[in-house]
């Protein structure tokens, strides 16, 4: 992994989990580069663990190694990201690019159902983990990508 993804994860992870701030506190004084910057950086570190749970599902079950990813999914997931979603962050901003949709503005109801459901399946699978169940896991496994997918699939672009 090259440095600057390093350094993005570690900024996105001190900005979510070790300021101590509300998300709303620390999203207002957030540019909105940064944001967008910051959120890619969490996504990016849970698709790197649902790697990791993915080669171990569909290989050699380690246990520990799908109960560290599971865990680190759901911190993410519980982080607060909502607040990286500042109005106009569906627009580039400097050198961050976005594929989020401009719907994602417009069906805060949706977004919200669509949020909480992934949030819960993260929570889950991390509960599942915990189990070593290499069948419970590839299950649960599933349902966190479907719930992925259900965002993906309507608030990003291709």
């Amino acid at each position: 992994m090259h440095t600057f993804h390093i350094r993005s994860i570690a900024l996105a992870l001190v900005a979510t989990f070790g300021l101590g701030l509300s998300g709303a506190t620390l999203a207002s004084d957030l540019k909105p580069e940064d944001a967008i910057k910051f959120r890619k950086a969490g996504y990016n570190f849970m698709s790197w663990n649902m790697g990791k749970i993915k080669t171990s599902v569909e290989g050699t079950f380690n246990r520990d190694e799908v109960l560290r990813s599971a865990q680190a999914i759901a911190a993410v997931a519980n982080s607060g990201m909502g607040a990286l979603y500042l109005p106009g962050t569906d627009l580039d901003h400097g050198d961050q690019k976005t594929r989020l949709k401009p719907e994602f503005f417009q069906e805060p109801e949706r977004v919200r159902e669509i949020a909480m459901n992934f949030n819960a399946q993260a929570n889950e699978l991390a509960k599942v983990a915990a189990s070593g169940n290499p069948t419970a896991v590839a299950a649960q496994f599933k349902r966190v990508g479907d719930a992925c997918k259900a965002c993906h699939d309507r608030y990003r672009t291709k």
